[in-house]
């Protein structure tokens, strides 16, 4: 006996099409359709510079510097810049502000590898599928050349330099998203710290960009202030950032690493910041602390240390829709395990 065969009108399968359309969630990549999705990462350049501080002269000095650069080398910063392209993608983010984007160019016979984290991250971006463009930079501290003692031969043989940034990056793919007036500039306030070769001034500044998302207008900055083992220094700063590139018309985002802790145990700047401006877009995760700094020098606790909130994503004249933390989980079984000692942010903005 032949099985009765169910026929189901036309109008029922578009019925149950539609019905199961509106209950699939969103993805990652299509929340920029009802938001503008900003994030932030301290990329870390791979090493503690309070190694530098200590050397009392400049044999001492030199000698950190190569242990320095072996800590560098050994943090492997094509996989953890890599893994940070990879969270980028899974964010979907509009806008990317970065914090030490690191440098590193290496000269000389036997020369250890240079690594410029700017130019691995839009490669290791470009191979995911993604297009991303730099839309502003801060140029920060430079230092050296120095001679290396890294390579066979007389002091001298090679030399390293050292280059600090701030960058943002746009997605050139976000179909609602314009940008325009890249700006950046540095604080009048700057901390010198004396070393065995002279002064070390990080030249700390800021880089932002204007734009229009789905016809509303916003300002989008980033800036990474000083530690706050100088409070005075980056409370000046503070103030100088909310006087200076946080002042624009329409929407403001500012999103970077302000060095301050949310719950006020280190200095004012969180407090300066939040209490005449800005809202911290962190306040809808009430009963998560968010912290976000910071693991060991070499990236290898197998438990993480973050224990602060000094990474930070602050609105003015827009609100928060969602916020997350990335890079919060280890993305290797062994060192380096995490991509930076500092875990990163990725919200949803909505503008007004």
């Amino acid at each position: 006996m032949a099985r009765p065969v169910m026929r189901t009108p036309l109008a029922v399968i578009a019925a149950l099409l539609l019905t199961f359309a509106i209950v699939m969630p969103a993805t990652a990549h299509d929340r920029h359709r009802h938001g503008l999705t900003v994030m932030t990462q301290n990329l870390y350049t791979g090493a503690d510079f309070n190694r530098l501080l200590g050397a009392a002269t400049p044999t001492d000095f030199l000698i950190a510097g190569a242990a320095f650069y072996s800590t560098v080398i050994a943090s492997d910063p094509p996989a953890r810049v890599a893994a940070v392209a990879k969270e980028i993608d899974d964010g979907g983010a509009d806008l990317v502000g970065l914090q030490e984007v690191s440098d590193w160019t290496v000269t000389g016979t036997g020369a250890p590898p240079s690594f410029d984290f700017l130019q691995i991250l839009l490669q290791a971006l470009a191979a995911r599928g993604l297009q991303y463009s730099v839309a502003s930079v801060s140029d920060n501290l430079t230092v050296g050349p120095l001679p290396l003692l890294l390579c066979p031969g007389p002091v001298g043989t090679c030399l390293v330099t050292y280059h600090d940034r701030d960058v943002i990056l746009v997605n050139n793919d976000s179909r609602q998203l314009r940008i325009s007036n890249s700006q950046s500039g540095h604080y009048t306030a700057q901390q010198i710290v004396p070393t065995a070769v002279g002064g070390l001034d990080f030249d700390r500044g800021w880089a932002a960009i204007d734009g229009v998302f789905g016809g509303d207008r916003f300002r989008f900055v980033t800036t990474h202030l000083e530690t706050d083992g100088y409070p005075a220094v980056q409370e000046a700063q503070a103030t100088e950032f909310l006087a200076g590139p946080a002042r624009a018309r329409g929407s403001v985002i500012a999103a970077g690493d302000f060095n301050s802790a949310a719950d006020g145990s280190s200095t004012l700047s969180y407090a300066k910041l939040t209490h005449s401006f800005f809202n911290d877009a962190w306040r809808i995760n009430r009963h998560d602390p968010g912290y976000s700094c910071c693991q060991n020098e070499t990236l290898s606790n197998a438990t993480s240390s973050l224990g602060r909130r000094i990474d930070l994503v602050l609105t003015h004249d827009a609100r928060a829709a969602s916020i997350e933390l990335v890079g919060g989980s280890p993305f290797e079984a062994t060192a380096p395990l995490w991509t930076s000692d500092h875990a990163g942010l990725v919200a949803e903005i909505r503008l007004h």
